[in-house]
């Protein structure tokens, strides 16, 4: 049961521990993750390119990619930014999406148990969904369920 004085941080900081011991996540281990796959986006020959041409600052953009992961993995509501934004001026589709998710799940894999790279993987494929979907009726296509976008 939860106090009625509670303030907002209490609550925050209740929940994001209630996610580490579900998960057994912390934030080592997402900084582990974010720096372990952006090391192997910036080698790849598809998705390194279009990540090197625009981050110019990469110690910046792994802070922030860890405090998006920390949000996403364990509810701690400390990234604030605006993913979609960001990603729809990039020239990308459902090709560069499956690459992304293929790294990031062999890095989630690599890295920690299955229970634990489950719990990553099943939010880094929403996200790619939503990111794709996105970036496709920025470009005038509604996507149906299932459909994927492909740049012509």
């Amino acid at each position: 049961m939860t106090d009625v004085h509670e303030s907002d941080d209490e609550r925050r900081a209740r929940i994001v521990q209630q996610m580490r011991e579900r998960t057994g996540i912390d934030e080592r281990m997402i900084e582990q993750l974010v720096h372990s796959f952006y090391a192997r986006v910036r080698e790849d020959p598809m998705l390194g390119p279009i990540f090197n041409s625009r981050v110019q600052d990469w110690d910046t953009h792994l802070k922030r990619m860890c405090a998006f992961w920390s949000s996403v993995a364990l509810s701690s509501g400390v990234y604030h930014g605006q993913p979609m934004r960001m990603h729809l001026p990039l020239p990308v589709d459902a090709a560069h999406f499956d690459r992304w998710l293929e790294l990031f799940e062999q890095t989630a894999r690599g890295l920690f148990s299955e229970q634990v790279a489950q719990h990553f993987i099943e939010r880094a494929r929403r996200i790619a969904t939503s990111l794709e979907l996105g970036i496709a009726a920025n470009q005038g296509v509604l996507l149906a369920k299932g459909e994927r976008f492909y740049r012509s």
